[in-house]
């Protein structure tokens, strides 16, 4: 049976790519719902899918499972023999650690810089806050890849879980002309070329639903 993996717009959802985005670099079959976001029936639809009323939501035979990380930790575990977490206990122990600081942090990424797959701009203000978060993300990338690049071009070599969980802050340095060094680059360009993310972006492009929240203001 294949599963069936319920996520928002792909122009705004940075949480319905990630486990989206892992499905499709592992190669695994599965269907896709698609509910937009911030309609006045967008909760009633997503509470048929999902307990919580929000995306992503996985359904697998029986199974219904929700949030991005629970997602993608569920997957990881119906397919052991894809390795999506590194076997080496010490690596699988700093990436799982990454993960879950992008997980429950970087409010101000996430509040300052919302996903926005089709724009375009060049953030002028950056405030101490912001930087600094930036600066910890350029960090993890920097770290990961001095340790582990050798293996593959992703943060421990092969794709894991890790970058499926980086891969929309890729997507918002890029939207809002964040500026970082070679080595970031190089990754963020890894990311970026990964077909199934340009599926996602082209999807994204062609998506005709505005949020207003989410689209940058211009004076």
């Amino acid at each position: 049976m294949q599963p069936t993996l319920i996520i928002g717009n792909k122009n705004y959802s940075s949480w319905s790519l990630r486990p989206w985005l892992l499905l499709k670099v592992s190669g695994i079959p599965f269907n896709e719902i698609k509910v937009p976001l911030y309609r006045e029936d967008s909760r009633e639809k997503l509470l048929e899918y999902s307990p919580s009323g929000k995306v992503p939501a996985l359904q697998y035979d029986h199974i219904t499972c929700w949030d991005s990380l629970a997602i993608c930790e569920f997957i990881a575990d119906q397919y052991p023999g894809l390795n999506l977490w590194p076997q080496d206990p010490g690596m699988k122990a700093l990436a799982r650690s990454i993960t879950n600081e992008m997980h429950s942090g970087f409010f101000e990424i996430r509040n300052l810089l919302p996903m926005n797959c089709r724009a375009r701009t060049n953030v002028k203000q950056i405030s101490p806050k912001l930087q600094g978060e930036i600066d910890r993300v350029c960090a993890i990338w920097n770290d990961c890849r001095s340790r582990y690049g050798a293996d593959g071009n992703f943060l421990f070599g092969p794709f894991t879980i890790a970058d499926a969980m980086y891969a929309p802050v890729a997507t918002r340095f890029i939207t809002y002309g964040i500026k970082f060094g070679k080595p970031e680059g190089q990754y963020v360009d890894t990311i970026l070329s990964l077909p199934a993310m340009q599926e996602w972006l082209a999807e994204a492009a062609a998506e005709k639903e505005v949020i207003q929240e989410y689209e940058i203001k211009t004076p």
